[in-house]
């Protein structure tokens, strides 16, 4: 590989708090423990490493090590530049957290493509938390879906500078549909991605505005195969795999060419009264549900459907909502109104409201520490 030259700029002299990397031969002293990680990852990799090991958020599991080579992390990120149109010189916001796969494939394609790099710790709006960003131009970003939320509702220069970008990604968790109704507003072409640390980052993505308008269907990367196995769960190969199948747990329906639908996680369908239910798409029929004006707040920002165990059913489809507490009556309402528009089997049992939600390091929902806080 070819390193990319030159000098970088430590933030103490360019902006506070904030690491800006327009190249890579003398790192600076840190002057934080999150920018002591990234100058690390860089000596590390600007040393020839050959292997790096990082670890999984937990979000749909124990959390585990995996083993990457630099191979495969060097094809990811050339597959990365190829997609988005990213050259040498073009500067990207890393705003996403480091220790794990999205934040550290970000400082590598920094160093692969050329990349200038501002680098700062994750925030919900890093343009209002972080408000020395605003003095540089962006063309790439990668963002957990809670961020792009949060720019675009809070509007001002922080928009601007992503309807400017060449392109946004947004992974680590599903785009609700509220949420792609705001982003089909942007004019920055933004994708949700398909990926995971297996995967190095992802392999395949889908259009969340612009024309082609947005669609259900992801499609798989250059140079990357798939199929699924018998529980109809999609497998995959690519040299980000090492040219290794890799299986997952996520069920999905191929379409026509390199295309697929993402049904749900195998681990997310539970068993209600001999029933299986896949909760993803309770979760889907619960936003198609035409509300009162007055009750579409309820589910207007994060929630997720849940099995929490049942003497007589087994376990008992719940939803966990993200909002403050309603009274009893209107609740009562709420779900009389769910129930009168769902089969039964799918409808929620029970409603959970929680202020906030608990999240892994890397911005998902901890669906399982939630449930757990409410015994269940």
């Amino acid at each position: 590989m070819n390193k990319i030259g030159c000098g970088v700029f430590h933030s103490r002299f360019v902006f506070l708090r904030m690491l800006y990397i327009h190249s890579y031969q003398e790192l600076p002293v840190p002057q934080n423990a999150y920018e002591q990680k990234a100058i690390d990852f860089c000596k590390k990799w600007l040393s020839g490493k050959q292997a790096f090991t990082l670890h999984t958020s937990g979000s749909t599991g124990i959390p585990k090590s995996i083993d990457l080579t630099r191979e495969q992390m060097m094809a990811s990120a050339e597959l990365t530049g190829k997609t988005f149109g990213l050259s040498q010189g073009d500067t990207a916001l890393v705003c996403v957290n480091i220790d794990y796969i999205a934040g550290v494939m970000m400082l590598v394609r920094g160093m692969t493509l050329g990349l200038k790099l501002v680098i700062v710790p994750p925030a919900g709006n890093p343009f209002v938390k972080y408000p020395e960003t605003l003095n540089v131009d962006y063309d790439f970003v990668a963002l957990v879906p809670l961020q792009i939320q949060q720019i675009i509702e809070d509007g001002g220069v922080g928009l601007q500078k992503l309807n400017a970008m060449k392109a946004v990604i947004v992974g680590g968790a599903a785009v609700n549909l509220a949420l792609q109704d705001q982003i089909k507003q942007l004019k920055v072409p933004t994708f949700a991605t398909y990926g995971m640390t297996e995967t190095v980052s992802h392999i395949a993505i889908k259009k969340l505005n612009g024309i082609p308008q947005n669609t259900d269907e992801f499609e798989v990367l250059s140079g990357v195969e798939i199929k699924t196995d018998q529980r109809s769960c999609l497998a995959i190969k690519a040299a980000a795999s090492n040219h290794e199948w890799i299986f997952t747990n996520d069920v999905v329906e191929l379409t026509e060419g390199k295309k697929f639908k993402i049904v749900g996680r195998y681990d997310n369908i539970i068993n209600s009264g001999g029933v299986k239910i896949q909760l993803e798409e309770v979760e889907k029929q619960l936003l198609a549900i035409p509300y009162a004006e007055s009750d579409s707040w309820i589910l207007s920002k994060r929630f997720f459907a849940w099995g929490i165990p049942d003497n007589n059913l087994g376990q008992k489809l719940v939803v966990f909502v993200e909002n403050k507490e309603v009274l009893p009556e209107t609740k009562e309402l709420f779900l009389k109104k769910i129930q009168e528009n769902l089969p039964k089997y799918k409808s929620p049992k029970e409603i959970y409201f929680v202020n906030e939600f608990l999240e892994t390091p890397t911005g998902k929902i901890d669906k399982r520490a939630v449930a757990s806080h409410f015994g269940c």
